[in-house]
């Protein structure tokens, strides 16, 4: 399945809480079976995409969290 360019924008535009709820969807519809195999791997697919999106978020806050850290940390010496 080749994903489009406009899909990626709308995904790169998604929250977290978006992502990460349209993942729990995409697992539990996985989870509940009765879809064909074809069926199965697009989920399986997208499921993949929002984990991703899902991580670069959780990275981007620990960057950033890291770095507020290490701003705090020098101005007190």
């Amino acid at each position: 399945m080749a994903e489009q360019p406009d899909d990626n924008q709308a995904d790169q535009a998604l929250s977290y809480e978006a992502a990460r709820e349209e993942l729990v969807e995409t697992v539990r519809r996985l989870e509940a079976g009765g879809t064909t195999l074809e069926e199965s791997l697009a989920l399986w697919e997208r499921g993949e995409q929002l984990a991703t999106i899902c991580q670069q978020w959780l990275d981007g806050v620990r960057k950033r969290l890291d770095e507020t850290l290490d701003q705090d940390g020098q101005g007190g010496d």
